[in-house]
């Protein structure tokens, strides 16, 4: 069935791919570097019958089928699970999705917003007025060392890689038709008794073997350039909200003044007794610090900060937590708003792209899509509903006809707005317009505004 109905248009994009590289659409859904490592014969047999057993099932937004679910795990995976987080799978990880607020409680899946609702609002509420900490695990982690690092990072990214030790910043990869391939957070560390100054590379989960894959094929014959993986070795922790400076300097001796670690800072210290290196990064928003931690030394980080942050009102929070505040800051997740069907300037990312910068990767096809101007633009909408958000492929409609397509949504409990984000026509992306969506089989009003509903001044963020 599927490929007699599916065939020929997956031959057609691989026959794309083959000849130039690239398809004329984003093809992760059929892109083998999807499936890390952990996709071993048992999981895919495993995960092939559990398919098969509901194929005429709807697979619901946020509904996680169990089969191959402890596939990667990190030592507070149990811990996680004593203290109530129910899961969701990244890349095979099994990482906190949000915390039930009694064993018994339970989630009726569908289209709509579920019982998880108000479960969402008290982790927000709760990195918004306190202080907020979970797990991110899985999160791709590459170290890269040698004498032509800097070079070769700054001729991968369209914009600027930190030059200065301590630094750390946001860069957007390109393919060479302009478009966008990935994005990465990049640190400068300085050398110090762990190693010498390196570059550590850190993108979505899900992107370890495709971005592995694209930059090595890069490296240039004679290129001083060494690049490791460190994916299965490192856990992120994020502490997040108003108290995470005090939360952190009371289980560190290094100052965690804004003055001696501003926004956008890195530095290796411990935590507790557990060695990590920390970044003055956030993806809620609120003051935060991403704090890598080796595995072996995990549970140490997380007890320190568990225990420091009792007198702070600390509380755990997920995944579902961070997608609902990401939505009302304007960032993005790769392979939802992140695509290569677009370019950085139709994805609203001028920002990061310095055309002026000789060589980079995408560059001469970049500037001729500059100049022809934008086929789409993505936009910020808000829906008139409550009962349920925008899901991604839903068609965003002007007068009876289709303009744009949305790639995300969901509630923004600060701002207490449902937010979606779509590829509309530039035409009709101006802030006020009005569009329709359907919805639980109604047709919603939506209208675009501004990009960052919260705080967008940055104000909470930069402390």
């Amino acid at each position: 069935r599927a490929g007699l109905g599916e065939g020929g248009g997956h031959g057609w994009l691989l026959a794309q791919q083959i000849v130039h590289g690239e398809a004329c659409y984003d093809t992760w859904v059929i892109d083998p570097r999807r499936f890390a490592g952990h996709t071993n014969v048992e999981l895919t047999a495993l995960k092939a019958i559990e398919d098969y057993q509901n194929e005429f099932r709807f697979h619901f937004p946020n509904e996680h089928r169990p089969a191959g679910r402890m596939a990667k795990t990190t030592p507070l995976t149990p811990v996680l699970e004593a203290e109530g987080a129910d899961f969701t799978v990244v890349n095979g990880w099994k990482r906190a999705e949000y915390f039930k607020p009694t064993p018994d409680f339970e989630v009726t899946h569908g289209f709509g917003f579920d019982e998880t609702f108000d479960v969402v609002a008290a982790e927000v509420a709760a990195v918004q007025n306190a202080v907020g900490l979970t797990e991110v695990n899985g999160f791709n982690r590459f170290e890269i060392t040698g004498g032509d690092a800097w070079d070769f990072l700054d001729r991968m990214v369209c914009g600027t890689v930190p030059k200065r030790p301590g630094r750390v910043g946001l860069a957007y990869l390109l393919n060479h038709h302009g478009m966008l391939k990935s994005e990465a957070t990049i640190a400068n560390i300085p050398a110090s008794e762990r190693g010498p100054d390196r570059i550590w590379y850190g993108s979505a989960a899900a992107s370890e073997l495709h971005d592995m894959d694209w930059l090595t094929q890069h490296i240039r014959d004679g290129e001083d350039v060494q690049i490791q993986s460190l994916t299965n070795d490192q856990t992120i922790l994020v502490l997040a909200g108003p108290k995470a400076q005090a939360v952190l300097q009371s289980v560190s001796r290094a100052d965690w003044s804004d003055a001696a670690f501003p926004w956008l800072s890195v530095r290796e210290c411990f935590v507790g007794i557990a060695p990590a290196t920390v970044m003055a990064v956030s993806f809620s928003g609120e003051r935060a610090y991403e704090i890598h931690v080796p595995n072996v030394s995990l549970y140490a980080a997380y007890t320190a900060l568990r225990a420091a942050g009792q007198a702070h009102g600390l509380k755990l929070f997920g995944a579902l937590a961070v997608d609902s505040m990401r939505l009302e800051k304007g960032y993005l997740h790769w392979k939802a708003d992140i695509l290569t069907e677009f370019d950085p300037f139709e994805t609203g990312l001028d920002r990061f792209v310095k055309m002026q910068k000789p060589g980079f990767v995408g560059q001469e096809t970049l500037g001729a899509r500059e100049v022809a101007g934008p086929s789409k633009k993505l936009v910020t909408l808000t829906l008139e509903a409550r009962d349920a958000p925008a899901h991604g492929g839903a068609s965003v409609m002007l007068e009876g006809r289709v303009v744009g397509t949305v790639t995300s949504g969901g509630w923004g409990h600060r701002v207490q707005k449902n937010i979606a984000y779509a590829f509309v026509e530039p035409a009709f992306s101006a802030t006020g317009q009005v569009f329709h969506i359907d919805s639980l089989g109604k047709s919603v009003p939506a209208q675009v505004v501004h990009p960052a509903l919260y705080d967008p001044q940055m104000e909470r963020l930069r402390g």
